[in-house]
């Protein structure tokens, strides 16, 4: 009986040790989570030269070390005004931007008063966690101002799209509840960040994404020279090879596996160095899968493009190919981010919309964020004809852009054509026009001309009178209250 109290004993004097000791572990994360008090400016792309009004929303983020705070790109992204509060504080003290990676949707802020970071010990970076590893969630989500912890689990890590950039990259998903405001938050296991809360799917239930590990010690070796390059693109369209009679017909060995190379974009890494009707068969010693997996961990998978996204631009990538039914060695010189490998780029921040206004007419490139001007479900209210446009959104050549007559500002010199927006532009008098630089050159020279004559791919034309829009393009520009006819690059 006395050896049973004993043991009793010693073992209440254990779990009281250890339930005492957790919220002292707790209060120490907490207190490194800060609430993000943001405001932005976004540009008007149906108005390219005004600005959408400034607008407020809150996120969450982590003090790390140099007293700094880890958050959500989207959070702050085109920035005019932020803000930050200490947990279990009132305070909000002004805060400054650091850096900003659009891509993988995370950015540093920090504040100029050293007194805010004094009592913090900055949270480390763990390692990628495991699928199934128990997680907690911290952060401000709506519902109330107080700081929120929620438990989940890791459910799956694998290559997923990121919604702020539409770049496809490493991501964990987390059966945690995340809500508006969870942005930027922490994901922690054992003390350390594992990940960023990124975006949740409204339609789901407690379906959340994180930022994984990886991606985020990417950014800070990014950050290491003090400019941020972002992700390297090998820039190649490929096509899985899981039909034994595309293998058969490119001479693959029944014991290799590997992807075939469609298409090489201009300008990109691997312009002059693949070719299509290669066959991708390892990266960097890793072989590729017939689907066009990686294996990253013992019997866990991703897109193929993990390997690629481990490196930094400037990086050399080794491949083995197959070409010609011979096994080869290349490599790769990573030179060039996702941004330069896209006809129409996708979502931009903290950027000016590039236009051009001739005779009431309103031209810009076709970009992501001009999509959005049709609401949230763009790819069904948008015209069928410029979304088609996204299923090979490859340039011909370099430098290469969509444009768009976005607008017509009725005037009676453009009279009759105030319905034809939007129009692809394609012919400038006769001449191709491949992006907004060589529309105002070709628009602007030749004066001798006493037309100017644009057509579309269905060559129909809008035919303005050039000494008309001389004339008249002063006054157009003062009825609608615009200061310059073109964007500050094309001036």
């Amino acid at each position: 009986m006395i050896r049973k109290k004993q043991i009793s004993f010693g073992f209440i004097i254990v779990f009281m040790l250890l339930f005492f000791s957790l919220p002292a572990i707790a209060s120490d994360i907490s207190d490194a989570i800060v609430k993000v008090y943001a405001v932005s400016d976004p540009p008007d792309y149906l108005n390219p030269w005004n600005m959408m009004g400034p607008s407020s929303v809150t996120g969450s983020g982590a003090v790390i070390e140099g007293n700094r705070i880890l958050t959500n790109a989207h959070v702050v992204s085109d920035l005019t005004f932020i803000q930050v509060r200490r947990y279990g504080d009132t305070q909000r003290y002004p805060a400054r931007l650091l850096a900003i990676s659009h891509q993988c949707d995370l950015a540093l802020i920090t504040v100029d008063d050293p007194s805010f970071f004094q009592g913090i010990d900055p949270l480390p970076t763990g390692d990628l966690p495991a699928t199934n590893q128990e997680v907690l969630v911290y952060g401000f989500p709506m519902g109330g101002d107080t700081l929120s912890i929620t438990k989940g689990v890791v459910s799956r890590i694998e290559h997923q799209p990121y919604v702020h950039s539409s770049i496809t990259l490493l991501a964990g998903q987390i059966d945690a509840a995340i809500n508006p405001g969870n942005s930027g938050g922490p994901v922690i296991v054992d003390g350390k960040i594992v990940g960023v809360v990124m975006q949740g799917i409204p339609s789901s239930q407690n379906i959340g994404y994180m930022v994984p590990a990886p991606i985020i010690k990417h950014f800070f070796e990014d950050l290491s020279d003090e400019q941020l390059d972002g992700f390297p693109n090998l820039g190649v369209y490929m096509q899985y090879m899981e039909n034994p009679d595309i293998r058969e017909k490119y001479t693959m060995p029944v014991n290799i596996t590997g992807v075939l190379v469609n298409q090489v974009i201009p300008g990109s890494s691997a312009d002059g160095i693949i070719q299509p009707g290669d066959v991708i068969l390892s990266i960097d010693d890793s072989p590729i899968a017939n689907d066009g997996t990686v294996e990253f961990r013992a019997k866990e998978r991703t897109n193929l493009a993990y390997i690629v996204q481990k490196h930094q631009i400037g990086d050399d990538l080794n491949l083995k190919i197959l070409r010609n039914g011979k096994v080869q060695n290349l490599s790769v010189n990573l030179s060039s981010s996702y941004e330069k490998n896209w006809l129409i780029p996708y979502e931009q921040y903290e950027t000016l919309p590039t236009y051009y206004i001739y005779g009431g007419l309103v031209f810009s490139p076709l970009s992501i964020n001009l999509f959005n001007i049709w609401g949230s479900s763009w790819f069904n209210n948008a015209p069928k004809e410029l979304v088609a446009l996204l299923a090979n959104n490859i340039p011909t050549v370099e430098g290469e852009q969509v444009i768009i007559l976005l607008r017509v500002l009725p005037a009676s010199v453009n009279d009759g054509y105030q319905n034809y927006a939007p129009w692809i532009v394609k012919k400038v008098n006769g001449k191709v026009v491949l992006n907004m630089k060589e529309l105002v050159q070709a628009i602007e020279s030749n004066e001798s001309n006493s037309f100017i004559i644009l057509e579309n791919n269905s060559n129909q034309q809008i035919v303005l009178n050039r000494e008309k829009v001389k004339q008249a393009n002063p006054q157009i520009l003062a009825t609608y209250k615009i200061r310059e006819d073109r964007s500050l690059d094309l001036q």
